[in-house]
C-alpha cells in the first residue's frame, strides 16, 4: 500500500546498550545518559540518536555513543532488535535499532559528552525512571542475554582475559538470578569446548589456588580437545 501524500516518513534512530559487571561480580550494570533536552529532559536513557544521511546503522551507533558518553573503543557491537511502536516517541513516528555490547568490569570510564547532561553506570536490577520505551528495551536485552548464555559463550565478554571457573559460575548466577549446581555447571561449560586452561592459577582466599581459564579462540576447538587440555592441566 502506498504511503499517503503529506505523511512524513518514519525517522530512524539507534540506541546502544553497554553492559558490564560490578567489582567482585556483584552486579550487572548498564551505561545510561541523562537527557539534557526535550522530550524527557532530565530523565535517564540509553545512549543513542538519529541516523544521519550516508551513515550505516553501526556507524551511527558508535558516533552517538562517542558524542554522549565519550566512549570510542568498543571492540564490537551486536544488533539486538528493532523497536517501532507508533507511540514510542512524542516527536512523531520514530523507529529505533538497538545494539548491545559487553565489556569487562572497569573496562570503560564514561563521562557526559556534548549531547548529554550526565553519563553513569546503573544496576540493571535497580533502574531509574527512563525516557521513551527504554525500560522495555533493557528488559528485552536482559532476556536475550539470559537466553544466549544457555547455549553460547556470549557472557565471557563480561570477564577479563583470564578467569576461574568459580568466577564464571558467579557471573552466570548473577545474570540468571539463580543458584547453579557447581558440578553440573562445570561439566556443561567444559563440554562446550570453548574454554582452555592457561596453566596458571590465582589464589582464592584461604583456599588452594584456582586454575585460570580463557576463551578458546583458535579454530578447530572441540569439546573433546578442550576436555583433554583440562585433564592434562589437572595432572600437572
Amino acid at each position: 500500500m502506498a504511503r499517503k501524500l503529506g505523511t512524513p516518513p518514519p525517522a530512524v534512530t539507534v540506541d546502544t546498550i553497554i553492559l558490564t559487571v560490578g567489582a567482585g561480580l556483584t552486579d550487572l550494570r548498564v551505561l545510561l545518559v541523562r537527557r539534557g533536552r526535550a522530550p524527557f529532559a532530565g530523565r535517564w536513557a540509553i545512549p543513542g540518536g538519529f541516523v544521519e544521511p550516508g551513515e550505516s546503522l553501526e556507524q551511527a551507533a558508535r558516533r552517538e555513543l562517542a558524542e554522549e558518553t565519550a566512549v570510542t573503543d568498543l571492540a564490537y557491537l551486536e544488533q539486538l532488535y528493532t523497536f517501532g511502536d507508533p507511540g514510542r516517541d512524542p516527536r512523531g513516528r520514530v523507529i529505533t535499532v538497538a545494539y548491545y555490547a559487553l565489556v569487562p568490569a572497569a573496562g570503560i570510564e564514561p563521562h557526559a559528552g556534548d549531547d548529554a547532561a550526565d553519563a553513569r553506570w546503573f544496576s540493571m536490577f535497580d533502574l531509574p525512571r527512563l525516557a521513551f520505551d527504554h525500560g522495555r528495551i533493557l528488559d528485552y536485552a536482559l532476556a536475550r542475554l539470559r537466553a544466549k548464555m544457555e547455549y553460547t559463550t556470549v557472557g565471557f565478554g563480561l570477564l577479563g582475559e583470564e578467569f576461574t571457573l568459580s568466577e564464571l559460575q558467579s557471573l552466570y548466577e548473577l545474570i540468571l538470578r539463580r543458584r547453579l549446581d557447581k558440578r553440573n555447571f562445570r561439566r556443561r561449560i567444559l563440554a562446550m569446548g570453548r574454554l582452555e586452561p592457561t596453566g596458571r592459577s590465582r589464589m582464592n582466599g584461604v583456599h588452594r589456588p584456582a586454575g585460570l581459564y580463557r576463551f578458546a579462540r583458535e579454530k578447530g576447538s572441540t569439546p573433546k580437545a578442550a576436555r583433554k587440555r583440562h585433564e592434562a592441566t589437572r595432572r600437572k
